[in-house]
């Protein structure tokens, strides 16, 4: 059995480093296509763009692991059986389970090393490609100026500009903006874009300087200018990009979520205080209700019991009545703060749960894999990647959409992203069974071969 077990882990090593590396280098592929546009002619030394492709490389990763055990285990399950390995392993008494074992062991090792990969290497390599995204963004601002389209994120001026030369602006035009007493345009002929510790420093030059009254028209100032320098403030704009504290929730360790989620949860529990608190001052009344529905119904409640009190004065009963208004206004606004710390709350759970759902869809690759290509009898590379593509693409497509019903809280997190594995699971153990069966549930008449006449 030993024998067996570094027969089969050799077997499906080498395919499984195979199609990592070409699925990672399709993926890495699309991603530079996107990101390309970014770098070319924008004067970045090739160490930066280097530091920043290799950041990314992470989250390619995370992603190509299941895909290329799924490919590996269907190319050597395949080929085995072509080769009719696997009927001879039978016939010699050996099961169906007992060579699915290695292959198994292989999987679950491969989960393991991706859950420590998602929790502690993942995080930190998104936080710093976060990072020096903007470091880029402030060291060389004018890379987000493009020809022939507006710049709007400049505090107090919109600016456009004719062309690039390097790192020369030309034909640069600047209007003022949310000014009520009068409107300023400048046009130069060519000017720079740098940045100092809290500001943006913009140098034009050769250029006029047209300023028009709002109020009165007839107030209108033209100057001409050989050098201009104009210093935009930009405090918030810059603080924000600089930010390194913060981290969102697919930059953060399961510990950083957890403590995550214990803050949002004590925010809710102190919000349900203060609604008791409401309740006890207004009905006298330590009342916790459960939903918004439940509260209004008891505000209801309580406003047709003072309504129908014929020994209130027409002052108390104005007063109860304003009151009850109140409490329900606060039950509004207190509900839907709610719901936005049940929401935030929820989308760290749903992360959490992420870097542990997709490593152990590796086991259950495994087991469709070996299913699959143990019926098609065929180890081919294009067999192989479209039966694999396939399912993954209707796996990750269930993923995202798992996941994206449990962030708006549709769907309880555990089940929007444990689903997906749940029905693989159900599909794999199926065709498992009939394989253990010798009795395949698809004739997958595709796959074989043509007899040779």
């Amino acid at each position: 059995m030993r024998l067996l077990f570094r027969y089969f882990i050799k077997e499906i090593s080498l395919p499984f480093i195979f199609s990592l590396g070409m699925i990672t280098f399709i993926l890495f592929v699309n991603f530079l296509l996107r990101a390309i546009d970014r770098f070319l002619g924008k004067g970045l030394d090739l160490l930066t763009i280097l530091e920043y492709l290799f950041l990314n490389l992470a989250w390619i990763l995370a992603l190509a692991v299941p895909m290329a055990v799924l490919l590996a285990t269907l190319m050597t399950f395949g080929r085995l059986s072509e080769d009719n390995e696997i009927n001879a392993m039978r016939a010699s008494g050996i099961s169906y389970l007992s060579i699915l074992r290695p292959a198994l062991m292989f999987g679950l090792t491969i989960g393991l090393m991706l859950i420590y990969f998602n929790n502690f290497i993942l995080p930190d390599m998104n936080f710093k490609a976060r990072l020096l995204s903007g470091d880029i963004y402030r060291k060389r601002p004018d890379m987000h100026i493009e020809p022939g389209f507006f710049l709007d994120v400049l505090p107090d001026y919109s600016m456009i500009i004719g062309g690039k030369n390097g790192e020369m602006m030309e034909d640069v035009r600047i209007f003022s903006k949310k000014s009520k007493k009068s409107q300023t345009s400048i046009h130069a002929e060519k000017g720079h874009l740098d940045v100092i510790s809290n500001a943006f420093v913009l140098t034009l030059y050769d250029g006029e300087i047209h300023e028009l009254e709002l109020k009165d028209f007839s107030h209108y100032r033209r100057i001409a200018f050989e050098k201009h320098i104009i210093t935009i403030q930009a405090d918030d704009l810059l603080l924000n990009r600089r930010d390194s504290s913060s981290r969102t929730d697919r930059e953060m360790t399961v510990p950083m979520m957890l403590k995550k989620r214990q803050g949002y949860e004590k925010r809710i529990r102190v919000v349900n205080k203060r609604i008791t608190g409401s309740f006890f001052r207004v009905l006298e009344d330590s009342i916790s209700p459960g939903s918004l529905a439940e509260g209004i119904a008891l505000v209801n409640a309580a406003r047709d019991s003072v309504l129908s009190d014929t020994t209130l004065t027409k002052a108390e009963l104005q007063k109860k009545k304003r009151k009850l208004k109140t409490l329900e206004r606060q039950l509004k606004n207190e509900f839907n703060l709610i719901n936005s710390y049940d929401k935030s709350r929820n989308k760290y759970t749903v992360e959490m749960h992420k870097k542990f759902s997709i490593p152990f869809a590796c086991i259950i690759f495994v087991l469709l894999g070996a299913a699959l290509g143990t019926m098609a009898k065929r180890g081919g590379l294009a067999i192989s990647t479209s039966l694999s593509f396939g399912f993954f693409l209707v796996y990750y497509i269930f993923l995202i959409g798992g996941e994206e019903l449990a962030d708006r809280n549709f769907v309880n997190p555990i089940i929007g992203m444990w689903m997906p594995n749940a029905i693989f699971l159900i599909i794999a153990l199926y065709l498992t069974l009939h394989t253990v069966r010798e009795k395949a549930p698809l004739q997958l008449k595709l796959f074989k071969k043509k007899d040779e006449s």
